[in-house]
C-alpha cells in the first residue's frame, strides 16, 4: 500500500515566545484527499485547529481549509489563517519579507487580504476581515450569566451581548472587570442554549481595562465545536473591535490591544484596527516541523 507523506508544522499563534499564543497545526496540500480524511488528520494533532494549504479554486494566492479537533470545518481570518501564513513565510514560500508583502487567501466562498512582514527576528501578519454585521439575537442575560458560572450583576449592558461577525459570528460578551472574566466556569449545554441555535456560535466575554486606553482582556469559550476554551480567537477579536467602534467605546481607526489566554497558562496578544476596513493583527513562531505518513 503506497504511504503518502505531507509536510506540517506547528505555529504558536499571536505569540512572540514559543510555547504561548495558540497552537495551530498547519498541512501542506491534501486536495486530493477527502474531507474525511482531513477530520481525522485534525482528531490526530488534536488541536483547537488544523489548516490545510491548497491549491486555490478561487482568484487568490492560496486556499485555507480549517477543521476543529471534532471535524468541524471552520471560517473566518483568525489564528487558523495567520498561524498558516506564519508558517509559509518561515519556510521561505513568501519571497523577502524585510518590506511588508499582500497577498489574497480563500477561506471558504471568501478571499481576502493579507499582509506579512519581518519584524526584527519574528513574522508578523495583518488580515483584512469582512465587513461587521451585528445580529439582532437578543441572549437572556439571566440564563447567559448562569451558564458561564456568573452573577447576573457580572454581566455589562454597554454595549449590550450580541453576536457580531467579520467571517464567523460569536457572541460578544461585556463583564465588569478582569477578575469576572477570571472567574468565569461555562457549562457546556447551559451555554449552549444561551447561544442560540446557530453553528459555530462561541463566546467572547471581555473587560474592557478602564486604566489603559483601547485594551481589553478576553477568554473564549465555543461548546458548539466541542471547544472549551481557546487561548486567542482571531475570529472574535476582530468582531469585537468592530462592535465597539460601533457602540462609541472604540475610536475610528484606534488599535484596540487585547490579552486572551493567560488563565490556561498561554497568553496571546491580539491587536485590531476598526477603520474603513477591520484588521487583525500578530506575530507567531514555529515550534515543530514534521512529516505526516498515511496510507
Amino acid at each position: 500500500m503506497a504511504v503518502r507523506e505531507l509536510k506540517f508544522g506547528f505555529v504558536d499563534v499571536f505569540a512572540e515566545h514559543a510555547l504561548q499564543g495558540n497552537p495551530l497545526a498547519v498541512v501542506e496540500g491534501g486536495e486530493d484527499l477527502s474531507d474525511e480524511t482531513l477530520r481525522a488528520i485534525a482528531r490526530e494533532f488534536n488541536q483547537s485547529e488544523t489548516t490545510f494549504l491548497q491549491s486555490p479554486t478561487l482568484s487568490a494566492d492560496w486556499r485555507l481549509r480549517s477543521f476543529t479537533a471534532s471535524g468541524v470545518e471552520v471560517g473566518g481570518a483568525g489564528h487558523n489563517a495567520l498561524g498558516a501564513w506564519l508558517w509559509l513565510g518561515y519556510q521561505g514560500k513568501l519571497g523577502n519579507l524585510e518590506e511588508p508583502r499582500e497577498f489574497t487567501q480563500e477561506l471558504r466562498n471568501v478571499v481576502l487580504p493579507v499582509r506579512i512582514e519581518q519584524r526584527d527576528d519574528l513574522l508578523h501578519g495583518t488580515m483584512t476581515h469582512s465587513a461587521l454585521q451585528i445580529s439582532d439575537f437578543e441572549p437572556d442575560l439571566a440564563l447567559l450569566a448562569a451558564a458561564l458560572g456568573l452573577r447576573s450583576e457580572d454581566i455589562e449592558t454597554h454595549p449590550m451581548p450580541r453576536v457580531a461577525w467579520t467571517g464567523a459570528g460569536h457572541l460578544l460578551v461585556r463583564v465588569r472587570d478582569a477578575a469576572a472574566v477570571d472567574r468565569a466556569a461555562p457549562t457546556a449545554e447551559a451555554l449552549l442554549a444561551a447561544l442560540g441555535a446557530e453553528e459555530d456560535r462561541g463566546c467572547y466575554i471581555y473587560a474592557l481595562d478602564e486604566g489603559i486606553e483601547a485594551r481589553a482582556y478576553a477568554r473564549f469559550f465555543n461548546p458548539s465545536v466541542g471547544l472549551h476554551e481557546d487561548p486567542a480567537t482571531g475570529s472574535a477579536a476582530g468582531p469585537l473591535g468592530g462592535y465597539l467602534s460601533h457602540s462609541g467605546l472604540l475610536e475610528r481607526e484606534q488599535v484596540l490591544t487585547i490579552e486572551q489566554g493567560t488563565k490556561m497558562g498561554r497568553r496571546s496578544l491580539l491587536e485590531v484596527r476598526a477603520g474603513e476596513n477591520i484588521t487583525l493583527s500578530g506575530a507567531g513562531v514555529v515550534v515543530l516541523e514534521g512529516n505526516l505518513r498515511i496510507t
